[in-house]
């Protein structure tokens, strides 16, 4: 089996939301410091994005203003019961359970695989025990309330820091494994 790691890299507010309650993440759009928290490096690492359906549908919007993270040298995967029509060429859609597709995606070689969210495929993901690293950017903004970084579940995951890194700005990024 190829050693491809899922890793969960997004951004949260300080208050733990990963968006407004419709989906908003205009308090992310802020000046970012040289190098960007780290991103280009991350990015060079990946082969492969895992997309929810309202993320996906959400960064279309992004790609469509000029400011998307989409290539034509990454695989992306969308989970969804109700895939767009008509379907972009540059995404399979997925609908089986998340432990075989993993299987399958993990015994493929290639790069790391990003986890972009949301919240439910998040959790889905974390509780068939298919994620192995979470790269969180703490934004230093509270936004009252939102759509958390994990959808609600009854469970309980221990992670061990692997670094924590503060930026100029306030960000402060923690990298944590998933503990198994």
């Amino acid at each position: 089996m190829a050693d491809r790691k899922i890793i969960v890299y997004i951004a949260t507010s300080a208050d733990g939301y990963i968006a407004r309650a419709d989906g908003s993440v205009d308090w992310l759009d802020r000046p970012r410091p040289a190098g960007h928290y780290g991103w280009s490096d991350f990015y060079k690492s990946i082969d492969t994005v895992l997309w929810g359906r309202k993320t996906y549908d959400l960064t279309i919007g992004f790609a469509r203003k000029g400011s998307g993270t989409r290539s034509s040298k990454i695989k992306n995967y969308v989970f969804t019961h109700n895939p767009p029509s008509p379907k972009p060429k540059d995404i399979e859609i997925v609908n089986e359970p998340v432990n075989e597709f993993c299987q399958r995606l993990r015994a493929t070689p290639g790069k790391d695989i990003w986890m972009m969210g949301g919240a439910g495929i998040i959790a889905s993901f974390l509780e068939a025990g298919e994620l192995d690293e979470f790269i969180i950017h703490v934004i230093p903004t509270f936004i009252g309330e939102g759509i958390p970084l994990i959808a609600p579940q009854k469970m309980t995951v221990g992670l061990s820091l692997l670094a924590t890194h503060g930026y100029e700005d306030g960000v402060v990024k923690h990298h944590y494994k998933v503990d198994r």
